[in-house]
This record gives C-alpha cells, structure tokens and sequence, in this order.
C-alpha cells in the first residue's frame, strides 16, 4: 500500500497580511508623527509670535475699593433702611440713630455761644464805661486842685493874720481871744490844705485805676468783633461740632454699591468706630492678580492685559491694564513674617500683587463680585 502525500499550505498570503499591517502601522505612524510635528510647528510659530510676549496665571481673584460703614457716634439705633445684597445710590439713609442726647448737647452749646456774645459785649460796655469815667477823673483832678489852691490861699491867708496878732500881741493891741481864735484859724487852713492834697491824690490814683480797668478792658476785646472775639469763637466751635454730632444720628451711604455683611438690629447700641456694615463697590472692582516672580522681568506698568472669570467663562474676555505691581510678598507684608534664616529652608517661588483695572464700560455690562475667581494674562511685548 503506497503512502499518500498531502499538500503544505502556502505561507505567502499569512506574509502579505503581516506587510499589510505592518505598512499601515508605519502610515499611521507616520501621519500621527506629521500631525505632532505640525502641532510643534504651530505651538513654536506661536510661541515666537505671542507666547513668548504673553504672561499669565490663574491666581487672581476681584477686589474693591470697599467702604466701610462706622458711626461716628454712640447711641442707639432707631431704625435700619437696608439689608443685605440690596445696591444702594451714594447719600441713601442706611441707619438712624437715636438724636435725644445730640440735640440735647446742641442746645447747650447754643447757649454758650449766646452767653459768649455777650460776655463780649459787656466787655465792650465796660471798657466805654471805663473810658467816661477816665474822662470824669480829670474833671475830678481838676476840682480837687482848684480846691486846693482855694484851702492854699486860706492858708496863707490864715498865716499872715495869725503872724500880725502874734506881732501885736505884745503891745496889747490883741486880745488873747482874738490871738487864739486866729490861731485856730491857721491850724483850720493847714488841715483843708492838706485835705485837698489828699484830694487830689486821691483823684490822681483813681485816675491811673481807671486807665489800668481801660486798659485792660481794651486788651479783651481790641481787633476783635462779636464775631472774632475767641472766646466766642471756641463756643461757635462747640456748637459745630454739637451740630455734627446731630446730623450723624443719621448714616447715608458714601458711595453707590451693594451692602454685604449687615451687622446691626434695630435696638442695638453702636459703639464709636465700629463697623456696621459694608459697601462694595461694583463699578470700581479690579483684579488682583498674583503672578510668580519670574514673570514680572519684562511687566512693566500700563501694559494691556486680558481677563476672564469663571462667572462668564471664556464667553466674556475683559479688557485691562497693568496699574501696578504691589510692593512686596504676601509673606513679607504678613503680620507675622516668615524667617528664612534656618537650616531646613526650601527656596518657594514667590508671587506679587499686580493690579489690573478694567474697562468701566465692560464692568457695567457684565458686573462682578469681590472674591471671584479669575484668569489674567499680560501682553508684554511692549517692553
């Protein structure tokens, strides 16, 4: 019985399959590769054209200029006109307080201001009473004087008579009586002419009393008016800032803007300078953009930058500029400051405050809230 042999399958077409694979895997390869180089070309052609110019992060935040609402008083509160998340216009009435001691305390310094005019003018008064009786004590002098000469002239003529009799005295020609009632008459002279120096003395001095009264009378009120005088400005001064303290019984809003944080009740008791609550301003937002520290070489102030928000997305791309670059670190302006003077230190790239301020118009159209997250970039091919 002879042996049967059976035909061995081909192995070409199992090769033709492989190549076939293989020559698609390299096309594919290939074409992959084409579309990574193009994809490098492209990220390199932008990169020489704007990559290089642009800086950006995503560490930014919205923040304002916000105004804190304190009173300037202590007192109670009467009534509160707002809540929180209402916008409110500048010079809108937010609380009232309770006027009771302020109009109290403005009445009082009214009537100081009053019984300070007229001290002032009392003043005046007397210093016109002191100039008449100035001018009356020189007619006193002059009375005092002529009365004087007249006690003079009866002196001596008191002495002559008395120094005749005593002449005739020995002759007998005068009686002792008349001797001794002219004697008499003499001692009487001297006495009224030493009265009337005294007199005048006395007019003299009161003369010079009321100069120095004058004088001094002037001194309060000279180059001054009912207007000027001190005294009364002090008290003027008083009653303004008793009317001040009136007028702040009632807080308004200082700027427009919504209010957040609302930390007063009707009832309550305000404490001088302690906030109230808080106004933020939602047309004057800006960025707070916090780039690292090898990004700031070539920034430069006034430099035009781009901003988007994760409240709009992409859709809302707003314009700004560089406004400034903060000063220092957030680490280094820290209350307690980091020290780097260790030996486990590790060098950490530090990031600086930028501020970009936007486009007023954009910031109408799409408003935004303080604390909202941010993306900025800054075109620096200026510099």
């Amino acid at each position: 019985m002879s042996e049967s042999t059976e035909p061995v399958p081909a192995e070409e077409p199992v090769d033709q399959a492989r190549e076939a694979r293989i020559a698609a895997r390299r096309l594919w390869l290939s074409r992959v590769g084409m579309a990574v180089g193009a994809i490098v070309l492209v990220y390199g052609i932008w990169y020489l054209l704007v990559g290089r110019n642009r800086v950006s992060t995503d560490n930014a935040y919205v923040n304002a200029e916000v105004a804190q609402i304190t009173p300037l008083v202590s007192s109670t509160v009467l009534a509160v006109h707002v809540r929180d998340t209402q916008f409110v216009k500048a010079g809108t009435v937010l609380v009232e307080l309770d006027p009771a001691n302020a109009r109290i305390a403005l009445a009082q310094a009214e009537a100081d201001l009053a019984v300070a005019r007229r001290r002032f003018r009392q003043a005046v008064a007397t210093g016109g009473a002191l100039s008449a009786q100035v001018s009356a004590s020189v007619a006193d002098i002059a009375q005092a004087r002529a009365r004087q000469a007249a006690a003079q002239a009866e002196y001596d003529k008191a002495r002559i008579d008395l120094q005749r009799r005593e002449a005739l005295a020995g002759s007998g020609a005068v009686s002792g009586d008349e001797l001794t009632s002219a004697r008499r008459g003499f001692a009487s002279a001297q006495a009224a002419v030493a009265a009337a120096r005294a007199a005048v003395a006395e007019a003299q001095a009161g003369q010079r009393s009321a100069g120095e009264q004058l004088a001094a009378a002037d001194a309060l009120v000279q180059g001054s008016t009912v207007d000027t005088d001190p005294a009364v400005l002090a008290a003027q001064a008083k009653v303004d800032s008793a009317r001040l303290d009136f007028v702040r019984m009632v807080m308004r809003a200082p700027i427009d803007g919504v209010v957040t944080r609302r930390q007063v009740q009707i009832g309550q008791r305000v404490a001088l300078g302690v906030p109230v609550m808080t106004i933020v301003p939602l047309s004057g937002v800006y960025i707070e953009a916090n780039f690292k520290e090898n990004q700031l070489r070539r920034m430069r102030a006034g430099m035009p930058a781009e901003v988007t928000t994760d409240l709009y997305g992409s859709d809302v791309v707003y314009k700004g500029k560089v406004a400034g670059i903060g000063g220092g670190t957030g680490a280094s302006m820290a209350i307690i400051p980091a020290q780097n003077a260790t030996g486990n230190w590790i060098k950490v790239v530090q990031r600086l405050p930028v501020r970009i301020e936007l486009d007023s118009r954009q910031v109408a159209e799409h408003p935004l809230r303080v604390g909202l997250s941010a993306e900025v970039a800054v075109d620096v091919s200026d510099n």
